[in-house]
């Protein structure tokens, strides 16, 4: 057995079986691959036919598309055709049947005036006869007129040489007992007297046109003494203050020389305003104030007084009450007397701890008392019947016509709703 090698031959059945397989494999490698470039081709094939449908369905698609957008726009000009033809239709109805009713119209208006023009001709000619009968009734009637009036003018002058006669006698009587009231009032001069004079008609229509009395107003006259404070009165009745513009004037002399017309600022005011010249100046003297200033002809008086009655309010009170004229009584400037009798019970206005409230109620408590004793007296005393007297401040007055309400007041509001009153009554 020694060092000798062994031989081993090729399986060559194996070898074969091996390259028949590998054969086979590159056969069926083959046949699959073939198999698979005509399944891809087939596929390719397929796919470019659905994609030539799709676009074949695109192309119907927009074409029906578009028809259908077509045919809706040619439904829509369709009916707006038919709308432009069936609102010419209308028109074309409208303007006939307004042209119907227009005819109509004209004719119905055409009847109807010739039916006015008939009747117009029927009643000219029943005028006419009626004229005529009333003519002649009239010349009949005129006949006998001119003879009552021949008649009537006979009487007349009988009547007139009568009264004339009468009116002789009366006019002699009248000289004689002017002479005597001329006498007798020269002799009441010389006396001391101070007569009572009645102003003529004559005289009363003067001073009514002096004064501009206008018929549906209110004319109030504001008097009395020279400084009692009627021009600032007059403005505060006219919300006013007395460095406005259109104030009445003030001062500490007399200012006003004439009687000065003022009409209330308010426009739907009855109410006219008149500043009295003061009396007891060399201007304008006691006794003939109340003729001279033309008082007689006011609506109205006002009479502003101080603490006592001078002959001067006596006078315009009396006559006021003889020519039946509303006369008021009013004491202004109350605040100042206040003021000053605040300063006579120890108020003093630097002491700062003082009760200045309590100084002013005493002090106005006092004022209001000895003003209506006083005035209550001077009217018994001038045998005058009582009358009420009205404490006013003129500040306050103001700040009341203006709608203000003022924190101090007395009289004011009653004093306004008073004249008030009396101008109803009298307007």
């Amino acid at each position: 057995m020694g060092g000798g090698h062994s031989r081993h031959e090729p399986d060559w059945g194996a070898i074969r079986a091996q390259q028949e397989a590998e054969a086979r494999a590159r056969a069926a490698a083959e046949a699959a691959r073939q198999e698979a470039e005509r399944a891809a081709q087939a596929a390719r094939a397929e796919a470019e036919w659905l994609m030539r449908e799709a676009e074949e369905a695109r192309r119907r698609f927009e074409a029906q598309q578009a028809e259908a957008a077509r045919r809706a726009q040619a439904a829509y000009e369709e009916a707006q055709r038919q709308r432009r033809e069936r609102e010419q239709a209308e028109q074309a109805a409208r303007a006939a049947r307004e042209a119907a009713e227009a005819w109509a119209r004209e004719e119905r208006e055409r009847a109807e005036r010739l039916a006015r023009e008939a009747e117009e001709e029927r009643c000219r000619q029943q005028a006419a006869q009626e004229a005529a009968r009333q003519a002649a009734i009239a010349a009949q009637q005129e006949h006998e007129r001119q003879q009552r009036a021949r008649e009537e003018e006979n009487r007349r002058l009988q009547a007139e040489r009568e009264a004339a006669e009468r009116a002789a006698q009366r006019a002699a009587e009248e000289a004689r007992q002017a002479q005597a009231a001329r006498e007798e009032a020269e002799k009441q001069l010389r006396d001391g007297t101070r007569p009572v004079v009645t102003p003529t008609p004559e005289e009363y229509s003067a001073f009514r046109a002096k004064m501009q009395h206008t018929e549906g107003f209110f004319h109030v006259a504001v008097s009395g003494i020279a400084g009692s404070g009627k021009s600032s009165l007059v403005n505060a009745f006219r919300g006013k203050h007395n460095m406005d513009l259109d104030a009445a004037a003030v001062g500490v002399n007399e200012t006003t020389l004439v009687v000065a017309r003022y009409p209330d600022p308010n426009p739907s005011s009855r109410f006219v305003w008149y500043d009295v010249p003061g009396a007891g100046t060399l201007k304008v003297p006691d006794w003939k104030y109340f003729n001279d200033q033309g008082l007689f002809v006011f609506d109205c008086i006002i009479v502003v007084v101080n603490n006592r009655f001078t002959a001067t309010d006596v006078a315009i009170l009396s006559n006021a009450g003889r020519f039946g004229i509303p006369a008021f009584i009013v004491r202004s400037k109350a605040d100042q007397h206040i003021r000053n009798l605040m300063k006579d019970i120890g108020y003093n206005s630097d002491d700062e701890g003082g009760n200045k409230a309590s100084y002013f109620a005493r002090a106005r408590d006092q004022y209001v008392a000895e003003s209506i004793r006083s005035i209550r007296t001077n009217l018994q005393e001038a045998n005058i019947p009582d009358q009420p007297v009205y404490l006013v401040s003129n500040v306050a007055l103001q700040a009341t016509v203006t709608g203000k309400t003022p924190k101090k007041m007395l009289d004011e509001v009653k004093l306004l709703t008073d004249l008030a009153s009396t101008a109803q009554r009298h307007v």
